[in-house]
């Protein structure tokens, strides 16, 4: 065989394998789950979110509101989410962030176009401004104003941000300062 082919079927090999991997998300099954819960549909949302703990290890109900290009990085892998928390539009959740309540207290509430780093824990109900970067393992229990990157235990203000600066569908953090 003519080393060229073989690099050929080599690189398409991987990148269907590529392209197989970035489908499977659990965004995709969240999705269906709650659309059969907003019918009011009894036994598959349950059984959807059983089958995406299993898959992905994550707790994502499908009573929780996700907004439209919300994702989860590497698949939603260790997710756990509230059941009452809303997430906005643009969101990208890394993998296991927990959004939570406190002891009793309420549900997160994130904004639009925000990036939830890996590790990252909001407990309480927490609201979280647009565009807005939370740091990987950072851990916020205060409300957080929009157009900041927070970091750290308990997570502080570190810097702010241009408005519009983060375009995080592209992972792109475009900020003069």
């Amino acid at each position: 065989m003519k080393i060229w082919k073989q690099r050929y079927l080599q690189s398409f090999a991987v990148n269907q394998y590529e392209t197989l991997t970035q489908d499977m998300n659990a965004i995709h099954l969240y999705r269906v789950a709650h659309y059969l819960h907003c019918l009011h549909v009894p036994l598959i949302p349950g059984l959807l979110r059983w089958f995406m703990f299993l898959l992905y290890n994550s707790v994502i109900p499908p009573q929780c509101s996700i907004g439209k290009d919300s994702t989860f990085a590497h698949g939603g892998i260790g997710v756990v989410l509230h059941p009452d928390c809303i997430i906005g539009e643009r969101v990208l959740i890394g993998q296991g962030v927990t959004l939570g309540g406190s002891f009793g207290s309420g549900a997160p509430k994130i904004g639009n176009d925000v990036w939830i780093g890996p590790g990252a824990r909001i407990l309480g109900s927490v609201i979280i401004g647009g565009n807005t970067i939370i740091g990987a393992n950072a851990v916020v229990v205060q409300d957080v104003t929009e157009n900041s990157i927070i970091g750290g235990v308990p997570g502080k203000v570190i810097r702010t941000i241009s408005p519009g600066a983060l375009d995080v569908s592209k992972g792109i953090l475009n900020d003069k300062n």
